[in-house]
């Protein structure tokens, strides 16, 4: 009962907290550490976090989704520049950084510092969106943004599992630790890709063509996990395989198999999967203060630091220093785009210093961060404990703290009138690819009508019915009688119309999903489009149909 109240008290939370956040003007994640504090110091016990069980529960999910909703052909159009920020800049991070803390903190040991350093590379979309979506940030920058934090989650979480091994055998090769670095990624992403596609396939020779929608959601969730604990247990990176199964997904969703209250359904869940575990991370790191703040003595003694208040400038100082050289990695290499796009004899397009700015004070950390720094052993082998793990944590939940607030002032004032050229809106290419769509739903209607109609008396009745379906926003309304004979004739009329837009909209959404595979939509775009016929069709279905034609 003790454990149940506890989560009951930290759901609540997490649904306070978004009104709060709105009332407030500021991004959830603050608002949610922010309760987490104030349930932290109340009379309410605290929640003793187990490392392992912290990182499997709320990681793999949150990779997975991030890897399954990402539109594909933008993860290809910007892979230059989030394999530059994703890999390229974490291994800058954890070498410059990791020195960084050693030299400010010379207790804690190199591999240690390099650990922290590893675990603050990765950045959190989700906290950054709910601060650049009042804001006009270019398309560009944000899927960038998107594909960096998808990436560099597995990055940087790897790079922190070999600083730990480094500090827990006492031993350190770079070239092994560069091979096995490859070999954990290619076979973390091999793994995610092919169980996920094995389940896929397993669940289709299974189920059939009757789909059981409350089978498919449970295997969706089950899927993440699955890819993590498998790969982990085949020796390869959990984390890749957990990324490489959410993109296998969303390919396999391209295919357009499954059933249209199935995907509404499991979307609507899945959404609460991630509200509620991000959510879960930032109210326990509010929550989690006091116990911080209890060991803030003990780790600043360890530091060998004339006072607690000199951990504060620890952490500004490493906050400022992963601004910093985040902005000198991106203006260097929109330099060097410049400089390739004038060698090809293009006319380069300059990036204003706001927009730099703005990519750079982005990097926000979030739940990665402090999943990760969480999952420290308590532990040497010998059994004495782990060297700067309080110091590590406290410093990581300082810097994300850091990185929101400075986000929150900064990102609105940056992203104010920046565009990058005439990139099409999420708004214009939605309405793009209703367009396309449309011309295969109008073609679907009238071959329906032509089937329905054929030897029927009452033809007209179907070319009427076509013709209110074919224009988009008039629907036809029959006339509901009060004798019987007039009520079934205003249902037979409704029935041939609801068979109709079925078939229109079973057109459309597979002309979508056919030009999704053929890369000619946006992916994003395409999903909403995707959502908003499977919505009305699931609610067409719902209707009763009429016993006799």
């Amino acid at each position: 009962m003790h454990l149940v109240f506890i989560v009951l008290v930290l759901l609540l939370a997490i649904v306070v907290s978004a009104p709060l956040a709105r009332w407030c003007r500021i991004p959830a994640p603050l608002m949610q550490i922010l309760i987490g504090a104030a349930l932290g110091f109340s009379i309410l016990p605290t929640v003793a976090l187990d490392p392992s069980v912290f990182f499997l529960l709320l990681l793999p999910p949150l990779l997975f989704l991030d890897g399954w909703r990402i539109p594909k052909e933008d993860l290809l159009r910007f892979a230059a520049p989030i394999l530059e920020l994703s890999v390229a800049l974490v291994v800058a991070n954890v070498l410059c950084v990791g020195f960084l803390i050693h030299w400010l903190l010379p207790a804690m040991p190199l591999p240690v510092a390099f650990a922290l350093a590893a675990v603050l590379s990765p950045t959190d979309p989700v906290a950054v969106s709910g601060i650049v979506r009042r804001t006009t940030a270019p398309m560009r920058m944000k899927r960038i943004l998107e594909g960096e934090a998808l990436f560099n989650d597995a990055t940087g979480l790897v790079g922190m599992r070999f600083a730990v091994a480094a500090m827990m055998t006492g031993s350190f090769s770079l070239p092994q630790t560069v091979l096995s670095f490859l070999w954990v990624a290619a076979g973390g992403l091999a793994c995610g890709a092919a169980l996920t596609w094995a389940i896929l396939v397993l669940a289709r020779l299974v189920f059939g063509r009757e789909e059981n929608r409350g089978a498919q959601i449970l295997i969706s969730l089950l899927i993440p996990f699955s890819a993590y604990l498998v790969s982990e247990a085949l020796g390869f990176s959990g984390i890749l395989g957990a990324v490489a199964a959410g993109v296998t997904m969303g390919l396999a969703e391209q295919s357009g198999r499954a059933m249209a209250s199935t995907r509404v359904a499991r979307s609507e869940v899945w959404d609460a999967v991630q509200f509620t575990a991000h959510g879960i991370v930032f109210v326990l790191l509010g929550e989690q203060a006091p116990a911080l703040l209890a060991t803030a003595h003990g780790a600043s003694d360890f530091a060998g630091l004339p006072s607690v208040w000199w951990l504060l400038l620890d952490v500004m100082a490493i906050a400022a220093a992963l601004v910093l050289l985040r902005l000198a990695w991106v203006w260097a290499s929109l330099q060097v785009k410049m400089f390739q796009a004038r060698v090809w004899g293009f006319v380069p397009r300059p990036r204003t210093w706001r927009y730099v700015t703005a990519m750079s004070v982005a990097g926000v950390r979030g739940a990665v961060t402090l999943a990760g720094v969480m999952t420290l052993p308590l532990m040497l082998p010998d059994g004495t404990p782990f060297p700067g793990r309080d110091l590590s944590i406290l410093l990581a939940a300082g810097v994300i703290i850091v990185s929101l607030v400075a986000a929150t002032i900064l990102l609105p004032r940056l992203l104010r009138d920046v565009q990058l050229g005439s990139e099409e809106s999420v708004e214009v290419q939605v309405e793009r690819v209703r367009a396309l769509a449309a011309r295969f739903a109008v073609s679907a209607i009238e071959d329906a009508q032509h089937a329905l109609a054929s030897g029927k008396i009452d033809a007209d009745r179907y070319a009427d019915a076509a013709a209110g379906v074919m224009a988009i926003y008039r629907r036809r309304i029959e006339a509901h009688g009060n004798g019987p004979v007039e009520v079934l004739e205003g249902r037979k009329s409704d029935w041939i119309e609801r068979r109709l837009r079925l078939a229109g909209l079973r057109a459309e959404r597979d002309a979508v999903f056919r030009m999704t595979r053929a890369s000619e939509v946006n992916g994003e775009a395409a999903s909403i489009v995707i959502r908003d016929i499977d919505f009305v069709e699931s609610r067409l279905l719902r209707k009763q149909k009429p016993g006799t034609e």
